[in-house]
């Protein structure tokens, strides 16, 4: 069985950037990382190539088509989150000067994940350092992240 390697990095150059890795690690959520990647091509094309904008204003007619459409992972709740971060990565945007900005306004990595779970919808802990991680932003190694995070779960 072939391990999973570290997902590619990459240097964000706009905010539908930040809104498809994100979006990347809330279809992860509960699913095969194999089963996201072969339909993410689809799903791109579905989420309008991760247009934060368009995303932002997508209707609830919209969402409702959206998952009966076979090219995405059909699962309303995650599909209205998306759309909910879209408008909540747009928002931070603003009030921060640029999203990076507002990456970048917490203490550290741990305040930097608590509040990315506090503003986005099915982001968990492994969703917040996996898009750390592959938009470029400091986080612990992979070892020392699953040694806290085993540390954490014995208390």
């Amino acid at each position: 069985m072939p391990e999973m390697t570290a997902p590619q990095q990459s240097e964000p150059k706009s905010l539908g950037d930040y809104l498809e890795v994100m979006s990347k690690a809330v279809f992860q959520s509960g699913m095969s990382w194999r089963v996201v990647n072969a339909k993410w091509p689809t799903i791109r094309e579905a989420m309008c190539e991760f247009d934060v904008h368009a995303v932002a204003t997508l209707s609830e007619d919209d969402l409702e088509e959206l998952a009966q459409d076979t090219r995405v992972i059909r699962n309303r709740r995650k599909l209205a989150a998306i759309v909910g971060n879209a408008q909540r990565i747009i928002d931070l945007d603003e009030e921060h000067g640029s999203f990076k900005d507002y990456l970048r306004s917490h203490a550290d990595f741990d305040a930097t994940v608590k509040n990315l779970r506090k503003q986005f919808k099915f982001l968990g802990e492994t969703g917040c350092y996996v898009f750390l991680y592959v938009v470029g932003e400091e986080v612990p190694s992979h070892e020392e992240w699953q040694a806290s995070r085993d540390a954490k779960s014995r208390r």
